[in-house]
């Protein structure tokens, strides 16, 4: 299941599979009853769960003062209102201003499973699962100060805003992504590498790539969206597999030598695997970028304590720096 032309047509059939799943197992049930169904649904892929990723929403729907439902789509319906009242705004205020009309959003986290399809360190697949709550978010034209346009209107700031629940939780299928294949893609799109494509090769040339797999210690959050000429552009970002913060990194600048060493040591056996300093530093920057040039001159003056294959990224960085 490398990436090739036929993945597009095995991806449909593991989609219904994992979509079948979604809509059978309860959110009440949890995601270990999740994992075990899609374990029983898909047995030869072994996708297990790595990260749940949560404080998201997207807009929902709209509801009339009386609870029933007016629309799922709440864009749509601000859009069609609109241009009804011949996309003239005041005129859209003066027809629904008073008439209690509450917009929705749907809160939801996020879900990742991975599956080892080969020996690289991006041939996996990357499942992404939804849980889903629709809840009341505000008054359509009851905010203080009052809207000015459309967007103000369906999607103001609400701060930490907890709404009341509209009907239960649910699961639903979000993405199925072959990481291989999304990279190769990401390719296409610029002649020059990347930064994901350099972070995941130095990845699998670093000390870090041959003590655990890249799969085991990070997703890669996907983002696409159309350019002004309609073109697909996708945009790929690693983010750890952890709960909560990346390990604290305790050195402060002008710290070298062997005491810099120490505090590399020591985050490294906090995150789980070594040389996490320098992901982490392109990454979540939990260790600041001092730290590489610091290491490259310990190192320069014969203190050198990383692996050769890693002080050499270092050393490539250093040169031609990236970031995520």
């Amino acid at each position: 299941m490398n990436a090739n032309p036929s993945w597009t047509e095995r991806a449909k059939a593991l989609e219904a599979s994992v979509i079948e799943v979604s809509t059978l197992v309860p959110v009440s049930a949890g995601p270990g009853i999740l994992a075990k169904e899609l374990a029983r649904h898909l047995p030869e892929l072994h996708f297990r769960r790595t990260l749940c990723r949560g404080g998201w929403y997207r807009l929902g729907g709209v509801f009339a003062a009386d609870g029933s439902r007016i629309s799922d789509d709440l864009e749509s319906w601000a859009e069609m209102t609109l241009a009804a009242c011949e996309g003239d705004f005041d005129a859209l205020r003066d027809e629904y201003a008073g008439k209690g009309l509450i917009a929705t959003r749907r809160v939801g986290r996020t879900h990742y499973f991975v599956a080892s399809t080969g020996e690289k360190s991006t041939d996996f697949l990357q499942l992404e699962i939804e849980d889903l709550q629709e809840t009341q978010a505000h008054t359509l034209f009851g905010q203080t100060p009052a809207p000015s346009g459309i967007d103000e209107l369906i999607d103001p700031d609400l701060g930490h805003h907890n709404g009341q629940p509209i009907g239960l939780p649910y699961y639903t299928f979000r993405r199925l992504t072959h990481i291989g294949d999304l990279l190769a893609r990401l390719r296409q799109q610029t002649p020059e590498a990347q930064p994901i494509h350099r972070f995941t090769d130095d990845w699998s040339e670093s000390s870090a790539g041959h003590a655990t797999a890249f799969s085991n210690q990070w997703v890669i959050a996907v983002r696409e969206h159309l350019d002004r000429f309609q073109q697909s552009v996708i945009r790929a970002q690693p983010v750890p597999a952890i709960d909560g913060e990346p390990p604290a990194f305790w050195a402060r600048e002008g710290t070298r030598e062997l005491a810099l060493h120490d505090a590399l040591v020591s985050f490294d056996r906090a995150a789980g695997y070594p040389f996490a300093w320098y992901f982490h530093m392109l990454t979540t920057k939990a260790v600041p970028h001092w730290v590489a040039r610091v290491v490259m001159e310990d190192a320069n003056a014969g203190f050198a304590y990383l692996p050769r294959r890693d002080e050499e990224i270092v050393r490539r960085w250093l040169h031609s720096p990236y970031a995520l």
